[in-house]
């Protein structure tokens, strides 16, 4: 283990999250904000004093990046990230409890949008644009961020990209891993700001269409309002849905579009299973619950809306869907598992992977019918390497413990099992509201400090597909030099 790199890179990426709370400051001093400046200027110098000791203490020739420094990395910076990140709300005293603060910073890095906050119209303007501004970091992921824009002549980075980057499959946009992180940000702010000028289009202040767009685009889900999107007119409501779509798309389709390969772009396969899901999904929801609705217009855009806000794991509302019928509930339930595409934005376990894993069930089904059979998985036009099927099923079943250890610890609380079930599915997979008690129109504030750091601890698990956070915690990790 190289641990003078790992610590060394640590620092750089504190040392650029204290370079990014100068948006925060700058906003808080344009309200006249005097305390949350005080706060954010605060955690600003706490953070460069971090990360620059670890920078100067861990200088070194070996700037050799393995499979295994890659996955401790990228956990330990999230974790610190989010230690770090939250103090501007502890030291602000808008969110006094630190668990109750890391929660909320951790939901925010993660993009999954749960919060312990039952009247955000209290928070300052600075402290919401900090809490939306972590959704936008999370989104892309802020070591691809400190790679787009540091000069590095690190040797190995692209074991960071593949830790810190949802999917099965992760590979270089173009053949320099730089270039690929500024290509990666360039769709991204661009998708971004079209998103706010479309918002403001329709009415919406532009503080509110800046922090709604950096909760859609990251998929995170935070607002400024406690009722979400439920106030806007539809022409916004409508925008929201879309763009929500559009960020759970893989962004090497955009990448396709960008540079004249459409037709190309056209023919994934994840793409159109994604969209597939979401129109059958509108439509069975839609049917299920027209009677609760004055005309079948406000039921599609209600079920649209959410359909689109719960695949692509953002967890904007418009209606407390907790109250729909248990079919649009299930359906719900459902999506949050599926999640959008792998290379996007969102949480969920992938449609790419849920689309393998059914290919790879029907290949074994017939392989039991024809035993002499040879057959390939096919998966967009090329046949899937065995390793990545492997993969594949390795991650799902340890999704599947994870998911289990989490609920069962969570259980200890006096919830309904609708409640904790869906408060476990809804962390785990980066999504933010649940059901019941933990509804869009509740809060998770209500749990004990031990849960909330344990559904922190799913929301990192969620964000970073497990493997990053277990590898960091093993001692053989720290024991073993990785080549």
């Amino acid at each position: 283990m190289n641990r003078k790199m790992v610590f060394n890179t640590i620092g750089k990426i504190i040392v650029t999250e204290a370079a990014l709370l100068i948006l925060p400051i700058i906003t808080a001093l344009l309200y006249s904000e005097t305390i949350p400046v005080f706060a954010f200027l605060i955690t600003a110098v706490i953070a460069l004093l971090v990360g620059g000791a670890f920078i100067l203490l861990t200088r070194t020739k070996d700037k050799a990046i393995y499979a295994g420094e890659g996955f401790v990395i990228v956990a330990l910076a999230w974790l610190l990230m989010s230690v770090i990140g939250c103090l501007p709300f502890v030291i602000s005293k808008e969110i006094p409890s630190f668990f109750d603060a890391f929660f909320e910073t951790v939901s925010g890095f993660t993009t999954t949008g749960a919060s312990i906050l039952n009247n955000v119209e209290a928070l300052s303007h600075g402290m919401l644009f900090w809490r939306s501004f972590t959704h936008w970091i999370g989104g892309m992921g802020v070591l691809v961020f400190v790679m787009a824009i540091i000069p590095s002549t690190t040797k190995g980075s692209m074991n960071i990209l593949r830790a810190e980057m949802p999917g099965p499959i992760i590979g270089k946009l173009v053949p320099r891993l730089r270039d690929t992180a500024k290509l990666l940000y360039v769709i991204y702010i661009a998708l971004t700001i079209l998103q706010v000028i479309l918002l403001c289009f329709g009415g919406m202040p532009f503080f509110e269409s800046l922090l709604h767009t950096f909760g859609t685009a990251g998929t995170g889900g935070f607002g400024t309002r406690a009722n979400s999107i439920a106030g806007y007119s539809p022409y916004i409501q409508w925008v929201i849905t879309v763009f929500m779509l559009v960020f759970g798309v893989n962004f090497n389709v955009y990448y396709l579009i960008l540079f004249r390969h459409a037709r190309q772009a056209l023919k994934s396969t994840e793409m159109w299973v994604y969209l597939g899901i979401v129109a059958v999904s509108v439509a069975a929801i839609t049917i299920n619950i027209s009677h609760l609705y004055n005309n079948l217009s406000d039921a599609i855009r209600a079920s649209a809306f959410q359909v689109a806000s719960i695949i692509s794991t953002t967890g904007f509302s418009t209606t407390d869907f907790a109250l729909w019928p248990v079919a649009s509930k299930t359906i719900l339930l459902v999506l949050m598992v599926v999640g959008a595409c792998a290379g996007s934005t969102a949480g969920g376990l992938k449609v790419s992977r849920v689309v393998l894993i059914f290919k790879n069930i029907s290949r074994e089904i017939r392989q039991m019918l024809h035993p002499r059979s040879v057959s390939k998985v096919r998966f967009e036009g090329k046949a899937v390497e065995e390793a990545t099927l492997r993969s594949v099923a390795t991650y799902f079943a340890v999704y599947m413990v994870c998911f289990v250890v989490v609920f069962l610890l969570v259980s200890i609380e006096p919830f309904s099992i609708e409640t904790n079930l869906s408060a476990t599915l809804a962390c785990f997979n980066n999504v933010g509201p649940g059901l019941d008690a933990v509804g869009p129109a509740a809060s998770y504030a209500d749990y004990s400090n031990f849960s909330k750091v344990i559904l922190s601890v799913a929301m990192l698990l969620g964000r970073l597909e497990i493997f990053p956070i277990i590898i960091a915690i093993s001692p053989s990790t720290w024991m073993r030099k990785y080549r």
